[in-house]
């Protein structure tokens, strides 16, 4: 690296934050020496699912066609507001019409997912189609403020699928739409805090490797809570141990929070780890708190989420975002069981905690105590004052319950065969680019990856060489070195509490033959290493 330049004042960043600087190099490499600039850090997908989107955009235009049967004022631009009675038959008509016409794509899907939840949900048809086109106009604060109730129980489904397919709980979830994952992970920890679920000095463990946001937050004098991390290895293939359960068993473990399949390290608790956290919580912490993220859950073949083993214990987080090509919609949604350790924990609380906390629900319930921990985090996300007006908006809850549907008709899973398919294509192109042999893992989801140079160096080359690297490189070199000698940003590992010398690449949002680009520059960095170490010893630098 440059003299000028200083590793250290980049080691307290968010890898998100130190990627600006990565991207800076990395683009002027690639100018300078005609290489193509290469982004891996991001974690948006470069595919969309295209099915509901059209399905979306046609909803939309009849939709105003119902606002204009009310009242329309065409001089002006004004209309009224669509009405129900006979609106399923109109909109099976302008189906059928547009398919006659050759309008829009999406008539053939709109039609058919309307049936297809209208009898597989026992709606009644003209209720159903109320929902979508007033929604999609957006002509109403949410009602009701957690989620429309159709869309309740279609995302119910969608995410019993997409979360639980290897193993599907008997509880009901009552569900909240946020905007986000990223949303979601803020209304959470603010409403723990607020019934004093979680407190200032107390003890959380984090499942680590971890997306950075559940390092960080934590720490912030919000919530000055302490950490533990319940650290997964490679060598123990990502998964937790009889170990990690130890640390579990304090009581001062308030809570653990998981990632699942992990981000950075894309591996799903294995059913045999899982039935030992299961037995373990049943049998010695009945009271811990689990926050589970699952983002990348449909991934996974058959996945299995903690919420679907322990969900009275469990807060289940789900967005929409990377399965469908969807982040700049903010799609997402917290789950909690209708029967749940938090309310019980919160009626149980002592007489003056449960005091001050049910005067802060006063405004909107006569009863605060019956009030559920999942309406509270509800009412939190908007400071409680604004309650009336929390939710998320009602043209994004339509996307998500077309999203829905769509994959729920989708009985081939066509869909997500075709997108594992795409990922399974550009992981083996990047091995193929590192030149190393990587034994398949039906629990690894392909979506990032970690590239660990402690752990392929000292398979391959041998501790001595680890030993001097860890020694004389600054972690931070492996990520500056991409992108200024080759133009490639792949985020450091280090911001996820992964391995202090490795690096995440993302495999979802570049084309095909770039990974295999990317390998071979990995690679060359790692030989760059080698062949330091040999020097500063007097080694022959090619032997």
């Amino acid at each position: 690296m440059p003299e000028t330049l200083n590793l250290h004042k980049f080691e307290h960043l968010s890898p998100f934050q130190i990627k600006d600087e990565l991207i800076k190099l990395a683009q002027k490499e690639s100018q300078q020496m005609a290489l193509p600039y290469l982004n891996a850090g991001r974690g948006n997908p470069n595919w969309i699912a295209t099915k509901a989107r059209e399905a979306f955009f046609l909803l939309g235009q009849f939709a105003m066609t119902e606002a204009k049967r009310h009242r329309d004022e065409p001089q002006v631009g004004l209309a009224g507001m669509p009405q129900g009675n006979g609106s399923y038959e109109r909109l099976k008509a302008y189906c059928t019409d547009s398919l006659e016409q050759n309008g829009p794509p999406g008539a053939d899907t709109l039609a058919a997912m309307v049936d297809y939840a209208v009898e597989k949900f026992d709606f009644t048809p003209d209720d159903f189609v109320l929902e979508l086109t007033d929604g999609i106009v957006g002509d109403h604060y949410p009602m009701p403020d957690r989620c429309m109730k159709h869309n309740e129980a279609i995302v119910h489904e969608y995410i019993m699928w997409a979360m639980c397919a290897g193993h599907r709980p008997e509880a009901k979830f009552d569900i909240y739409a946020v905007e986000g994952g990223t949303a979601a992970m803020c209304y959470i920890f603010k409403a723990l805090k607020n019934q004093r679920l979680l407190n200032a000095g107390d003890t959380i463990a984090l499942g680590t490797p971890i997306f950075t946001p559940y390092l960080e937050m934590p720490l912030l004098e919000d919530y000055g809570l302490n950490v533990v991390d319940i650290s997964s290895e490679e060598e123990h293939h990502f998964q937790l141990t009889d170990d990690h359960l130890e640390l579990l068993a304090d009581p001062k473990v308030k809570a653990l929070f998981l990632v699942n399949p992990g981000n950075p390290s894309s591996v799903a608790i294995s059913p045999e780890v899982m039935a030992r956290l299961v037995h373990f919580v049943n049998t010695r912490r009945p009271d811990l708190i689990i926050l589970t993220d699952d983002v990348y859950g449909t991934f996974v073949p058959d996945f299995q989420s903690v919420m679907g083993h322990l969900p009275e214990n469990t807060i289940g987080v789900y967005s929409f975002s990377k399965y469908f090509g969807c982040t700049g919609w903010r799609l997402g949604a917290i789950l909690v069981s209708e029967n749940n350790i938090f309310d019980k924990m919160i009626a149980q609380a002592p007489a003056d905690t449960r005091a001050v906390v049910e005067a802060r629900y006063e405004t909107l319930t006569p009863d605060p105590s019956s009030f559920k921990f999942i309406d509270r985090i509800v009412a939190d996300s908007r400071d409680v004052a604004l309650n009336h007006t929390a939710g998320l908006s009602l043209p994004q809850q339509v996307m998500m319950t077309l999203f829905s549907l769509v994959e729920l008709m989708d009985e081939e899973k066509k869909y997500q065969a075709f997108c594992w398919g795409i990922l399974d294509h550009r992981f083996n192109e990047l091995v193929e680019g590192l030149g190393i042999e990587v034994s398949d893992n039906p629990l690894f989801d392909k979506y990032y990856g970690i590239i660990d140079f402690e752990f392929w160096l000292r398979k391959y080359v041998g501790e001595e060489v680890v030993e001097w690297i860890k020694e004389n490189v600054h972690p931070l070199d492996i990520s500056f070195k991409l992108a200024q000698d080759h133009g490639i940003v792949l985020l450091n590992g280090s911001g996820f509490d992964a391995p202090n010398w490795s690096a995440r690449v993302s495999f979802a949002n570049l084309d095909d033959s770039a990974y295999r680009q990317i390998g071979r520059a990995v690679r060359a960095v790692a030989v760059g290493y080698v062949q330091a170490y040999r020097a500063a010893n007097g080694l022959p630098i090619h032997g």
